[in-house]
């Protein structure tokens, strides 16, 4: 089963990739590594605000991760043109937005890593960093950014 069969067995269609929002550019490739830079979670096209364990549930948290991933798949398909050229994802490292008290960020990062693994089945298998932060850009809950090994 392809990428795109996978995608559209879960009900997913990718979005375009988001344009900067700053001095950076979405994605850069050295030999067979591709950089993605970080995505903010987003809902209904406007930033996914608010912290975690301050208002926001881990269960949302991961929600919003797991958008994150869609969008990270939207930019990875913008710079291959075939997610099927995806060997491997080499590593995720995601940031949320938390309270000092907070504990569960790596069940919130959980939200895309399980998606990435549900889309590319054993290459979606990836190193993984998951950690809290006093603030994310617009205010946003949750940002990650990953690493790509492409043929």
């Amino acid at each position: 089963m392809s990428v795109y069969d996978r995608l559209t067995a879960l009900g997913i269609t990718l979005p375009s990739a988001a344009p900067p929002a700053g001095a950076y550019v979405p994605f850069v490739r050295a030999g067979s590594l591709l950089f993605l830079s970080g995505h903010l979670a987003k809902r209904d096209g406007k930033p996914w605000v608010g912290q975690l364990g301050n208002g926001v549930a881990t269960a949302e948290g991961k929600a919003a991760a797991r958008a994150v991933a869609i969008d990270l798949m939207g930019t990875l398909h913008a710079a291959l043109g075939d997610l099927n050229q995806v060997k491997r994802i080499v590593k995720l490292v995601g940031l949320v937005n938390s309270a000092p008290t907070f504990t569960e960020h790596h069940l919130v990062i959980n939200g895309c890593s399980e998606l990435l693994g549900e889309v590319f089945g054993a290459a979606g298998q990836h190193a993984r960093a998951a950690f809290g932060v006093a603030q994310i850009p617009l205010g946003a809950c949750v940002e990650i950014e990953l690493v790509v090994e492409v043929a």
